[in-house]
């Protein structure tokens, strides 16, 4: 039986006797609990599902009221309204039957002769006896779902025979909407595919509070009731069911739930070995880049347990989230970090080359194995990384910012691909910006420069040059610019004197002049290195005085 509903106290022996007098239609109302009315006010006190017994004392005589009970009583959705008639009453009003008949609301004839207390008893050991059934199928569909997982059968056959009892095909999807698996009444192609669509949707139900949901997809007017599973921690996967499962179809409800049970014990395990995995995967991979290995055997010997090749072409990629991380606790920052991490790597299925995600200090780190045929050209991987940060902040309301490297053929040069990624995403980040997607670019001299404190190339320029550093003086100037011109001409007499257009002694005379101001011989190549190497520091620290002193 599993639910008592109105048609079935006619099939009770006690009830014998039992007649409609309106309502026939709502018969299929169910009853879960019954309430005898002492008092005009007992309206206050009903719950959907509740069936009222009345002896009629407090509603003779009194229609309006009679009438005003049994519409309050319809629009609560309680179950009926059982009344003896030839106690109190001389029958039931004829606009009442009309109401009845008119909503579909139960009005049951009680003989005199079956006192309510009988009826209260009798009602609620057939709930009881309902309930027992309920609860001996759920601990029956329990069984036979945990059998499939203790037997090794695994997460499709429990889609499988769920979608088989409800008639409906069902689904796995993981946190973000992605089908896990399908049951076997379509194949894996069709089920990726007729679940599909709820990708675009499902962050609307990322943080759903009911204990289950129905919607239509509006463009393909496809109905689904979704159910979440809690499992690692507050992490949710979801089962979806391919049609609208009423809350009234309370067999259905409770055998989706078990199946839902089942799955969440068994994706927590899962995940629990994942997890192992991936700190073990994460902590050889964060060595790796970090240069830890001290020998290009011991990288290759570590890399095969992890399917990973010398000979493979990677790129790396770093991400981080554009959050102040000084302002956002550390396990706040780290463990969302780490669930970004993981949702890109879900994204990224589809690439056509394979990737290793770890998470390291507060990045996300992508190796992407690019494989033989790939240009030096980074810039083929921009769509894909574009498209992951749009999926991150329709799902976690966040944005991502990424550095790219440039490819490295061995392994053992990671550490150096790593950098250079850190390094172009540290740049993008210096600059303000959000959201971006910056490509390494090696440093030029001048960048490498200004890596320097202002302070102590000034004091090398000084020391280099000495007086002739900051010339005030027309001769200290014309000097200064013979000694570049000099340099520039590759120390050669000659050619010094056709640049500057003046006679070959005079620059010999002027070279002197330096060397005696200097304390140096020009001619020694140590000396011509340090003076070449402070002339370029003469237009950085000439754009750093501009900066300071503007106009």
């Amino acid at each position: 039986m599993f639910v008592l509903k109105v048609r079935d106290i006619f099939s009770e022996p006690v009830f014998k006797g039992f007649k409609w007098i309106a309502g026939e239609k709502g018969g299929e109302r169910e009853i879960r609990n019954i309430n005898m009315m002492d008092a005009p006010d007992i309206i206050d006190y009903l719950k959907p599902n509740d069936w009222l017994v009345t002896s009629g004392y407090h509603l003779q005589n009194h229609n309006d009221f009679f009438l005003e009970l049994v519409d309050k009583m319809a629009m609560k959705g309680c179950a009926a309204l059982g009344i003896k008639t030839d106690r109190f009453m001389n029958g039931i009003p004829h606009k009442v039957i009309e109401l009845a008949d008119r909503i579909n609301f139960p009005l049951i004839f009680i003989p005199n002769r079956i006192p309510l207390v009988d009826i209260v008893n009798q009602t609620l050991t057939s709930i009881l006896h309902a309930r027992t059934e309920e609860l001996q199928l759920a601990i029956d569909t329990h069984q036979q779902f945990s059998n499939h997982i203790m037997n090794g059968e695994g997460v499709e056959r429990i889609l499988t025979d769920l979608s088989k009892i409800i008639g409906c095909p069902a689904a796995l999807l993981d946190s973000f909407f992605k089908p896990i698996a399908v049951s076997s009444d379509t194949s894996e192609k069709e089920g990726a595919d007729r679940f599909r669509i709820l990708r675009q949707v499902g962050s609307s139900f990322a943080q759903m509070k009911e204990p289950y949901h129905a919607f239509c997809v509006m463009k393909t007017h496809q109905a689904f009731t979704l159910f979440p599973l809690y499992t690692y921690k507050m992490k949710r996967h979801f089962l979806i069911i391919e049609g609208f499962v009423p809350q009234e179809e309370r067999i259905m409800v409770l055998t989706i739930e078990q199946a839902a049970n089942v799955l969440a014990f068994e994706l927590m395990k899962d995940e629990a070995l994942r997890q192992s995995e991936r700190k073990i995967r994460d902590a050889y991979l964060s060595k790796l880049v970090a240069g830890e290995f001290t020998s290009k055997d011991g990288i290759i010997n570590r890399a095969r347990e992890f399917n990973m090749s010398d000979e493979q072409k990677m790129i790396a990629v770093v991400g981080k989230l554009d959050l102040d991380d000084s302002r956002t606790s550390f396990m706040k920052f780290r463990t969302k970090t780490n669930e970004v991490s993981e949702f890109i790597e879900g994204e990224m299925e589809n690439l056509p080359f394979h990737g290793y995600f770890f998470v390291k200090d507060s990045f996300c780190i992508c190796l992407f194995d690019v494989g033989e045929g790939w240009s030096n050209d980074s810039r083929r991987l921009i769509p894909y990384l574009r498209h992951a940060q749009e999926r991150v902040e329709q799902y976690f309301s966040e944005t991502i910012s990424f550095g790219i490297s440039n490819y490295h053929v061995d392994l053992s040069d990671l550490p150096h691909g790593y950098q250079s990624a850190v390094d172009a995403l540290q740049s993008g980040l210096r600059s303000g910006r959000r959201k971006f997607i910056q490509i390494y670019q090696s440093k030029g001299f001048s960048d490498l420069l200004r890596m320097v404190p202002m302070d102590d190339l000034n004091k090398l320029y000084r020391e280099t040059f000495q007086g002739l550093a900051f010339p005030e003086r027309e001769e200290d100037e014309e000097l200064f610019h013979t000694l570049i011109v000099f340099f520039e001409s590759n120390c050669q007499i000659s050619e010094t004197a056709k640049k500057l257009f003046i006679h070959r002694n005079t620059v010999i005379y002027r070279i002197d002049k330096c060397e005696q101001l200097l304390g140096k011989d020009l001619k020694d190549p140590e000396t011509g290195f340090l003076i070449r190497f402070a002339f370029r520091l003469k237009s950085l620290l000439d754009e750093s005085n501009t900066m300071d002193h503007p106009h």
